[in-house]
């Protein structure tokens, strides 16, 4: 009997030995560095533990984690209807941050589902205000809308919205074809306008190589024709310089010989000039000086 006590007692030691561990083990928490430890003392709020090694009373305290990183939300396809009445499948993702980690807790039940529930709602509400074509258009300023309603909401929650991306924006099958033809058309006009730019810009490259030709042939002629006036030019000076070398002897001379060719005719009549008396003195001068 005992035997049987000792053996009772000693495995009544390990299991109270075991829930002590335990306790104490559930009562020492290592939080990193980008988790926080909400703790609750009897129900009431004792404040934030972290980061490190942090003591719990067992029982008595009761600790929720919280989680500090950049988290995002992807928010399923939320049909949309646009100012004009025409449906649209819009998809997101939000990226929020928590910042107060004591209101995250106390504040709302869920902010993951609660930031999602206020992006559609505004999302709709925000699409509803603005034409199909200006859907397309405008998906920095709806992200920026979104931004700021989601901001203004879950700032009240300890959570920072740091941005709103839309990533796909779906219209209905009928917009999307006629986005098709439309784009076609586009580019068909846009081939034609540069077919058009290439032909006026031959053209234009083609008056401007005849102008060119015109210029640089009229230029041609007008130093062919400089150079032959410069040509006569240049020979009438050599006839002036030639004839300004004769002497009065030659021209005497030459005025003689014709008087002689004069006097060979059958003719009975001679007519001599008053200038041969100026070439005669002019002669006998000569002759007086020699």
């Amino acid at each position: 009997m005992l035997l049987q006590a000792e053996i009772v007692a000693a495995i009544l030691g390990i299991i109270i030995a075991v829930i002590v561990l335990a306790i104490l083990a559930s009562s020492i928490r290592v939080v990193p560095e980008f988790r926080r430890l909400v703790v609750f003392r009897l129900g009431r709020l004792v404040g934030i533990r972290g980061p490190g090694l942090v003591f719990l009373i067992p029982v008595i305290d009761q600790a929720y984690v919280v989680d500090l990183r950049e988290q995002v939300i992807d928010v399923t396809k939320q049909t949309c209807i646009t100012k004009d009445n025409a449906p649209v499948d819009i998809d997101l993702l939000i990226y929020l941050k928590v910042v107060d980690p004591e209101k995250v807790i106390t504040q709302v039940q869920d902010f993951r589902q609660a930031a999602v529930g206020i992006a559609t709602t505004t999302l709709r509400a925000v699409v509803g205000d603005i034409e199909l074509d200006e859907v397309l258009a405008k998906r920095e300023y709806i992200n920026s809308v979104l931004r700021a309603k989601l901001d203004e909401v879950t700032a009240r929650w300890g959570v920072k919205v740091t941005a709103v991306e839309i990533r796909e924006i779906i219209p209905p099958s009928t917009v999307q074809s006629a986005m098709v033809k439309q784009i076609a058309a586009e580019r068909e006009r846009r081939a034609m306008i540069t077919q058009a730019d290439g032909e006026k810009q031959a053209a234009i490259l083609k008056a401007e190589g005849q102008k060119q030709a015109a210029i640089l042939q009229a230029e041609g002629e007008r130093q062919a024709a400089i150079l032959r006036a410069e040509g006569q030019a240049k020979a009438l000076e050599l006839v002036n310089e030639a004839a300004s070398k004769l002497g009065h002897n030659a021209l005497l001379l030459q005025y003689l010989e014709a008087l002689k060719n004069i006097a060979a005719s059958p003719s009975t009549k001679i007519v001599v000039p008053m200038e041969l008396l100026s070439f005669l003195q002019a002669f006998l001068k000569e002759g007086e000086k020699r």
